[in-house]
């Protein structure tokens, strides 16, 4: 039996704001319709790692610490919000971070403020091509970065694995008699995956992909996937809204920059581009559609800051 190092750091030290605050909004487009909107603001809890950055990351840094791992190695592209979570976790429990990043096009110019970031958290970053992080979880890709960078605890892309979706419960409960429909964006499905799992019978969740490409299904059966694997089988009344992308991952339009730029200054709240202002202008699209009943109420789980 493996016995935890006794100097492997114990996530709780960072001590989260949990649970997170829940935020009513009197906004003209759900209000027209007799709806609530309530703001879950993950994004308050914990400066380095907000939203479902730390609902994800928590219980695969718990199961390190358990191992005695000291070295963490995860995926994502340039501008990855998982990656600098993943390196600010690394520099505040003392782990070891590596980054594989998606391109090896940027290996040989400046590093965009993204990966500046990573760099200063102490993440080692290595640039691979196209094709060979698309086969990121093959035997022999895994094998070659054992061989360079040795023992590691792998976190997937995005930080959705089983551990992230049982993370990602808690969030669920905490919703428990609040709303009837919660909705959250969309990357890779782990925190909708346990928000569904997390939530009381009647209560439904929305995800809203953020990302354009791959077959219709796709996202779906990720989801349906991780929660076979994190609970044995499909759990909770889920569902996606796959149009509000806005052309694919980190993309914006014109409507989505006057939307998020209108809802700011209607509330005063600073609103993420790439994930959360995607769920506002979905929520708010389908509101007046007639999506929810009179009398509902609606949650937008805020998983990100500008």
């Amino acid at each position: 039996m493996t016995h935890p190092d006794p100097r492997s750091p114990d996530p709780r030290t960072l001590r989260p704001r949990l649970p997170s605050p829940l935020q009513e909004v009197d906004d003209a487009p759900f209000a027209r319709r007799g709806v609530r909107l309530l703001l879950k603001r993950d994004d308050l809890i914990h400066p380095a790692l907000p939203g479902n950055k730390w609902r994800k990351l928590a219980p695969n840094l718990r199961a390190a610490a358990e191992a005695g791992d000291r070295a963490l190695l995860t995926f994502g592209g340039a501008y990855s919000n998982h990656l600098r979570a993943t390196a600010a976790a690394g520099r505040l429990l003392g782990l070891a971070t590596v980054g594989v990043v998606r391109g090896d096009e940027l290996a040989g110019g400046p590093l965009n403020w993204s990966l500046t970031r990573c760099v200063a958290d102490g993440m080692r970053l290595h640039f691979v091509d196209r094709a060979t992080y698309r086969r990121k979880t093959d035997p022999d890709v895994l094998a070659a970065l054992h061989d360079r960078f040795g023992a590691f605890r792998l976190i997937p892309e995005g930080g959705s694995n089983a551990l992230a979706a049982q993370g990602c419960t808690e969030l669920g409960r905490e919703l428990r008699g609040h709303a009837d429909t919660i909705a959250v964006a969309c990357g890779t499905g782990g925190t909708l995956a346990g928000l569904a799992a997390g939530l009381d019978p009647g209560q439904r969740a929305l995800g809203v992909p953020v990302l354009k490409g791959g077959s219709p299904h796709f996202l779906h059966e990720t989801v349906a996937d991780l929660q076979r694997a994190a609970f044995g089988g499909v759990r909770g009344d889920w569902s996606l809204a796959e149009d509000f992308h806005c052309g694919g991952y980190a993309r914006r339009t014109p409507e989505l920059d006057a939307f998020a730029d209108a809802f700011e200054e209607r509330h005063g709240l600073p609103v993420e581009r790439v994930y959360v202002a995607k769920l506002l202008l979905a929520l708010t699209t389908l509101a007046e559609r007639g999506a929810f009943p009179s009398g509902s109420t609606v949650a937008a789980v805020v998983t990100g800051t500008p």
